[in-house]
């Protein structure tokens, strides 16, 4: 139906990587356009899981926050559901001048894996969550020196922010600047990965890092944002992880850059 709306003539595709599905989108876009299958391409997701049966659900794993979420808080308890979503307009370099176009930032590159360990549980080597880092920064033509600030899933567990917070210490810089979106949006599931680059293209665009919202005492030795603030941004990391080990790192540029 989207399709027919816009008059798509291109490939269709729905990608399934449970909370790393709208990344996955936009990294297929991308790959579409450089391999010149597309010119101009939406990628992007959306979800409304606010239901008695995902609420139900969630809750019975212990999931959920009773009183908030807190990314990397020593306090957290858990993911607070948030419905919404984000798209895209990704095209090549040449369509977008062509027309005139808004330029938010670039996709760079990126790396999808899967840890095919556990139903809802990560590998706890974290080996290929690892392998996603590299594989993108390795695409992307990118040196962990390069990179300005990670945007990460963040979903306020035990599990994840451990996971993400092991990665950045092991990869990268252990000052680079590090955001966390849901204690403001909440965990919008398979969408949020598309959330979390539109933040990040509009991060490059506007010069500026967002704070962690929620965050006060953090269990891990790492520069987490705690205040909005401009600096400058050339290349940034999205992180996005999900039940099933689906792993999701994708690389964003600035413009000018």
């Amino acid at each position: 139906t989207a399709a027919r709306t816009v008059g798509a003539t291109g490939p269709l595709l729905a990608p399934m990587a449970a909370c790393a599905t709208g990344m996955w989108a936009v990294a297929q876009a991308a790959e579409l356009i450089r391999r010149g299958e597309c010119t101009r391409a939406i990628a992007g997701a959306v979800e409304s899981p606010i239901t008695r049966l995902t609420l139900a659900g969630f809750r019975k794993m212990g999931a959920l926050a009773t009183t908030g979420c807190y990314p990397f808080d020593v306090a957290r308890e858990g993911f607070v559901l948030g419905e919404g979503g984000a798209l895209m307009v990704l095209e090549s370099a040449k369509s977008a001048v062509a027309r005139g176009a808004k330029i938010y930032g670039r996709v760079l590159g990126a790396g999808i894996t899967n840890d095919s360990h556990h139903v809802s549980s990560f590998d706890p080597s974290y080996e290929m969550g690892m392998r996603s880092l590299d594989l993108c920064l390795q695409r992307s033509n990118l040196k962990t020196t390069d990179i300005d600030a990670v945007h990460t899933h963040g979903t306020s567990t035990v599990q994840n922010d451990r996971m993400e917070a092991a990665l950045i210490a092991s990869m990268l810089d252990l000052q680079v600047p590090v955001m966390a979106s849901k204690g403001a949006t909440g965990h919008t599931l398979g969408a949020s990965g598309a959330v979390i680059v539109a933040l990040g293209l509009l991060s490059l665009q506007q010069q500026t890092v967002l704070p962690c919202v929620g965050l006060q005492t953090t269990e891990f030795s790492l520069n987490f944002v705690r205040r909005q603030r401009r600096t400058v941004l050339r290349q940034l990391l999205c992180f996005s992880f999900g039940f099933g080990g689906q792993n999701a790192v994708l690389a964003l540029g600035s413009a000018n850059n």
